[in-house]
């Protein structure tokens, strides 16, 4: 009985909007197989991935798919436009870049990247195949929807607090205070 309760709690579905574009894409079925609603766009930019704040996410996330080897192929220029017009709409995002290996030229372009978005509120996920893709897609979007983000404050919290009592410098402090008094 306790397998299923823990699956059931495990279990978590939401909307999905998704570019029209990755209407064929591997992740799209991974995505529905997995229960998720799939709503398609044309009007979010070409390669993204929402999971937006209707519902139960307080913050929203936003993706951007990317293959390293079609930006070594199409050029940056063009790509970095796209990610630009993506960050201007969305505050919580990530860039989700894909390659089989990540070897010595993808690790570069990841450089270029994070060097020509330094100070931007993008974060640059790099990933090997579609399944790694959804994984940690649906981990972020799950944890910063709303019960979720309370659920981790409070635990952190939490944990901040016995760190405290039960340190020595916080011990020392209040025997100090002890003999001061």
């Amino acid at each position: 009985m306790t397998e299923s309760v823990g699956q059931e709690q495990s279990r978590w579905v939401t909307t999905v909007i998704m570019s029209t574009a990755l209407q064929n894409h591997e992740l799209s079925t991974v995505l529905q197989r997995q229960q998720h609603r799939i709503r398609y766009s044309e009007s979010v930019e070409i390669g993204s991935v929402i999971f937006s704040l209707s519902g139960t996410s307080s913050i929203g996330v936003a993706f951007i798919l990317a293959d390293i080897q079609d930006l070594l192929t199409t050029g940056e220029e063009q790509f970095f436009k796209r990610i630009q017009r993506f960050l201007n709409i969305h505050r919580n995002s990530f860039l989700v870049l894909s390659a089989a290996l990540h070897g010595p030229e993808e690790w570069d372009v990841m450089f270029r990247i994070q060097m020509r978005f330094l100070g931007s509120n993008l974060r640059i996920l790099p990933v090997h195949n579609t399944a790694e893709m959804a994984k940690l897609m649906l981990t972020i979007a799950k944890i910063t929807s709303k019960p979720q983000a309370d659920d981790i404050r409070y635990k952190i919290a939490m944990t901040k607090a016995r760190i405290i009592e039960s340190s020595p410098v916080w011990k020392m402090l209040q025997q100090y205070q002890l003999h001061s008094n």
